[in-house]
């Protein structure tokens, strides 16, 4: 006789599910003896912590449209999983947990390891329920799956480990209150009605600069944005969770914007005088036109984040694609390439403001150089991931995406400890894609080590071995050290931004991993021709300077100031830091 956890992985299979990422613990015995009946499908990815897995059901979630599927053990399994939940939920990934709980003669009793999950998991969830009668486990299931995949977000199923091996109730009694519920799944295309279609079309229309901005809700429709842009003559920026939605290399694509963004960026928002948002929720103001000076349409499939991020004239609740479809048609393709010139002419400006910063002398590396090598190198289809930190600056504004390739990093929450998980994730799920993880120190202690255990667990699976974990190593927490000085006007703190220098390639051949450290700039060029060739995983150890400033697209007065200050109080890297960033800065006003 099946048990109950027996028939959950069950439906899963109906739905799709072939990949579960956890931790094993005995909260969730009865889930374990039934992967193991299971015979490896859906298979179990055994990770290093509970984190890890709920990333990596998120990487998969994001990489492939598919719900992610994470499983932990009641109490401390359960809580380890939030961190990588919020990641999904903020950036709208469908991701299951499966949460093991204390026996149901147990609950009350304050028992060992007895949490109130249904509490813990209320506000990550969409959809939270415990399973406490085999007939319940059907419906869970598949409304669960239903909510995660619709909703775009976290859904938890909590099993007390007595039911998890109680006999399955297939279908329930048919009596008042009995469920019966179905697996599967019709795909629908939401698009605004005729009038407002007509009314977004007079606004673009009448626009003579148009700035696009898209996100990753526009992933799917990149002919439609492309063919909108090419009609309107409109710039457009890119959010960073969008950034793979349109490859960098197209005359009006401007890159990332915000803080991390480009300067043809903030010049696009600076000086448009309409602003057609599509698929995005970027949530800075100071990085968008100014209230009143450019008038606004928005896309957007969530008809509750419809202008929320600035007043909009025309809010179209839609999908990016079939929207733009039915828009194209009432847009009038604009003669004059003056806007379009003009973007072209910030775009090759910033290119050589790039190329001048990754050239400034650096002790012993400059990170953006290694960036800049990095995204030469990256071979077609390349799935890159990328964490949080200065080495985000570098990915978002070096890192260059060509068609065909995908690229992801916790984007809402911007959790540290992302990048390796996802990666994991995107080559189990393609193996025969190359990925590339782009990783700070920080990270890489926080997590990233561990899950490189993972990385040689499961990696001769992999049809394409490519995997190249790059790891920024600057013995720095340096986004938060620059923070402090231009937010606070403090000098950085070594007691907390200070960290060792660990031996990442070395670490890396102790588990059976190809390692590499580069410490001079004319061994990165041949050290990267030589990871991408490995055919297997290789950990770069890229020993960087900390002191190159991740400058943002505009730095204000402000900024200014408190760096002065940061400085007069005594900064550790004093003099170093100064001379850096003036060159830096200096590389973009002689382009300017």
């Amino acid at each position: 006789m099946a048990s109950v956890a027996d028939f959950v992985l069950e439906r899963l299979r109906e739905w799709g599910v072939r990949r579960i990422f956890g931790y094993p613990g005995d909260g969730i015995n009865g889930f374990l003896g039934a992967l193991d009946r299971a015979d490896g499908d859906p298979e179990f990815i055994q990770v290093r912590h509970e984190e890890a897995s709920a990333f990596m059901a998120c990487g998969h979630a994001k990489f492939t449209g598919e719900v992610g599927v994470c499983l932990a053990t009641s109490g401390p399994g359960a809580i380890h999983l939030l961190n990588g939940l919020y990641d999904a939920k903020l950036d709208g990934a469908p991701v299951l947990a499966l949460v093991g709980q204390q026996r149901r003669v147990s609950l009350g009793a304050s028992y060992q390891q007895e949490v109130d999950l249904q509490v813990l998991l209320s506000d990550v969830s969409e959809f939270v329920q415990t399973c406490v009668d085999p007939a319940q486990a059907r419906h869970l299931v598949d409304r669960a799956v239903r909510v995660a995949l619709e909703r775009r977000g976290v859904a938890a199923l909590v099993f007390p480990n007595d039911v998890q091996e109680l006999d399955a109730v297939a279908a329930p009694d048919r009596e008042h209150g009995a469920v019966f519920s179905s697996v599967g799944r019709s795909r629908s295309r939401l698009v605004p009605e005729e009038a407002e279609l007509r009314r977004a079309a007079d606004v673009l229309n009448a626009g003579s600069r148009v700035a696009m901005l898209v996100g990753q809700g526009a992933r799917g429709a990149t002919d439609e944005v492309v063919h909108a842009a090419d009609v309107l003559g409109a710039g457009v920026a890119k959010a960073l969770l969008g950034k793979d939605v349109l490859p960098d290399g197209l005359p009006f694509v401007t890159g990332s914007i915000g803080l991390l963004g480009t300067r043809p960026s903030y010049e696009l928002m600076r000086g448009c005088d309409t602003l057609f948002v599509v698929g995005s929720g970027f949530p800075y103001a100071e990085w968008l036109p100014r209230e009143g000076e450019a008038r606004g349409v928005q896309i957007d499939v969530d008809a509750g984040m419809l202008g929320m991020r600035y007043p909009m004239e025309v809010h179209l609740a839609g999908d990016a694609g079939a929207t733009l479809a039915a828009l194209l048609p009432l847009l009038r393709r604009r003669a004059d390439t003056d806007w379009w010139d003009r973007i072209a002419a910030w775009n090759e400006a910033w290119e050589g403001t790039l190329r001048a910063r990754a050239e400034v002398e650096a002790d012993p590396l400059n990170p953006q150089l290694v960036a800049r090598e990095l995204s030469r190198h990256l071979p077609e289809r390349s799935i890159v991931t990328a964490d949080s930190g200065s080495s985000t600056v570098w990915y978002a504004q070096q890192m260059k995406l060509r068609a065909g390739m995908r690229g992801s990093l916790s984007g809402t929450l911007a959790s540290m400890g992302s990048a390796v998980p996802y990666g994991i994730a995107a080559k189990l799920a393609y193996p025969d894609r190359p990925v590339v993880a782009i990783v700070g120190d920080g990270a890489m202690q926080m997590n990233g080590l561990n899950e490189l255990i993972t990385l040689a667990k499961y990696c001769r699976r992999f049809s394409e071995g490519t995997f190249v974990v790059c790891v920024f190593n600057n013995r720095d927490l340096n986004m938060v050290t620059w923070e402090q000085r231009v937010l606070a006007g403090d000098p950085k703190y070594p007691p907390s931004q200070t960290i060792p220098d660990v031996p990442y390639a070395r670490l890396a051949e102790l588990l059976g991993l190809t390692g590499v450290r580069v410490e001079r700039p004319e061994d990165l060029g041949p050290a990267l021709d030589a990871a991408f060739a490995e055919g297997g995983p290789v950990v770069v150890d890229a020993v960087v300077d900390p002191e190159i400033p991740p400058l943002p697209p505009h730095v204000s007065l402000e900024q200014t100031a408190n760096i002065a200050k940061a400085l007069a109080k005594g900064d550790p890297d004093g003099a170093g830091l100064v001379r850096k960033a003036f060159v830096t800065k200096l590389a973009e006003l002689v382009r300017r």
